[in-house]
């Protein structure tokens, strides 16, 4: 007889001695012999070995519970669907950094890796994790997501973002053999919220935001023209170097960002590229080269406080933007000044930097120069419908527009003053003085 035929008793012994008194339990023709743990615990075990040769103990109050889990072990054995019963009883913190170790170990995308370890670290955790992961229940996450539609009450979007990352959690540690139920996540209700809608920009728009950045922060316009005339994300704007364009053929090679000053890898497979761009963007990078170097001037007195401290200057890493010390431009202080550009240049709060990519790939699809697939290699898209449904925005004033209309698109409307752009579309150069930017040719 294998050993998890039948239920082992803990409270009698198997092979009583001679001289061992018996106790209540048995009967004149079947007496019983206490054991040591004789109404102690519980009395039946079902008694078995798993796949990896560790032997299990689990101990039940009568005979049947333990014959039943036997017959349900039996099944599991023989179908390979034995689960371990000790996973479970790791508290949820163990499975969320074990979750965000794994994906660093396979370098996954490090922004997304991030905001789940921030969503993670300041809601979920503090929520659930010291709870043993196999006590979760559908109704924990109810109450998950209700504590979040309290807690962000302005920011429902937020909320429902903070939810994805619990699933996947939910997910992962069901991957990870936790015996949680299926629906744990299903047909849970969130919070409403609208879909961010992006900005669709004009010309005029794009052009009096970089002359509001030129107030703001002369270093961080040449970023405004990066992403209107070449579709690059915020960190790959500020991981461009100098190396990675084409000065002579106008192209940049895109293969790198910049995250919290370090370099990423980007987005998607799709976002590398060797991506053509129009001369006037050419011509802008190399006139911010020449005028900006890496370490802003200081007079003598800067100078001399210098070197009193030993100053170092940082290390050149040939990007074409760095702040005033010669370091990689930060996401936070880019923010800031992008807010202020906003608003200075008058244009609606929720414009995003992001918008000015929405801009490009509209741009390039409101010309009628590009087929369809070439504008999604050229806006860097993984998926086609990412370009077509989410960039592609009906043209605001302008139609014909090719790769390299850009130039033709600003460079009219170069000057140094600043005057937001018209709400209806009217004539912007009329209210412009003179030209900005010089030619670096």
């Amino acid at each position: 007889m294998a050993e998890f035929d039948e239920p082992f008793d803990r409270w009698h012994k198997k092979y009583p001695k001679q001289g061992d008194t018996p106790c209540r339990c048995g009967t004149k023709r079947k007496p019983l012999f206490p054991s040591a743990d004789h109404g102690r615990g519980q009395q039946w075990q079902a008694r078995y070995t798993d796949p990896a040769g560790k032997p299990r103990r689990p101990a039940f109050t009568t005979w049947q519970e333990a014959r039943d889990h036997l017959d349900e072990v039996r099944v599991a054995l023989r179908t390979g669907t034995w689960v371990d019963p000790d996973v479970g009883k790791q508290k949820v913190e163990f499975f969320a950094t074990q979750m965000i170790e794994r994906r660093r170990k396979k370098k996954k995308n490090d922004s997304t890796t991030e905001t789940y370890a921030s969503h993670l670290r300041n809601y979920i955790l503090p929520f659930a994790g010291n709870r043993e992961a196999q006590t979760l229940t559908r109704r924990d996450t109810m109450k998950f997501v209700d504590h979040l539609a309290e807690r962000l009450e302005d920011s429902p979007y937020y909320a429902v973002q903070i939810f994805k990352t619990w699933r996947i959690l939910m997910n992962y540690m069901i991957d990870e053999d936790v015996a949680l139920p299926a629906n744990i996540c299903a047909r849970i209700e969130l919070p409403e919220y609208e879909d961010r809608v992006a900005v669709p920009l004009s010309v005029q728009q794009v052009y009096s935001l970089a002359a509001a950045m030129r107030k703001v922060e002369p270093r961080y316009e040449i970023l405004i023209w990066i992403a209107a005339c070449a579709g690059l994300r915020e960190g790959e704007a500020l991981g461009l170097t100098r190396d990675r364009v084409a000065w002579s053929e106008d192209l940049l090679y895109v293969e790198e960002q910049r995250q919290g000053g370090k370099t990423k890898r980007l987005k998607t497979k799709a976002s590398y590229a060797t991506l053509p761009v129009d001369h006037f963007l050419v011509e802008k990078l190399a006139w911010h080269v020449a005028t900006f170097p890496q370490v802003e001037p200081v007079g003598r007195e800067g100078e001399r406080k210098r070197r009193l401290r030993g100053y170092v200057p940082p290390p050149d890493e040939g990007l074409i933007v760095t702040n005033r010390f010669g370091r990689p431009v930060r996401r936070n202080s880019l923010n800031e000044r992008w807010q202020q550009a906003v608003e200075l240049a008058g244009l609606p709060a929720g414009t995003r930097f992001h918008d000015l990519k929405h801009f490009y790939t509209s741009r390039l699809g409101a010309s009628g120069q590009h087929d369809p697939k070439t504008v999604q290699a050229l806006s860097r898209h993984a998926r086609f419908e990412e370009t077509w449904d989410t960039y592609a925005h009906p043209p605001v004033a302008v139609e014909g527009v090719t790769v390299s209309v850009f130039s033709g698109l600003f460079s009219e409307l170069d000057t140094d003053e600043l005057v937001p752009a018209p709400a209806d579309g009217g004539d912007v150069q009329a209210a412009y003085g003179a030209p900005l930017v010089q030619s670096s040719t």
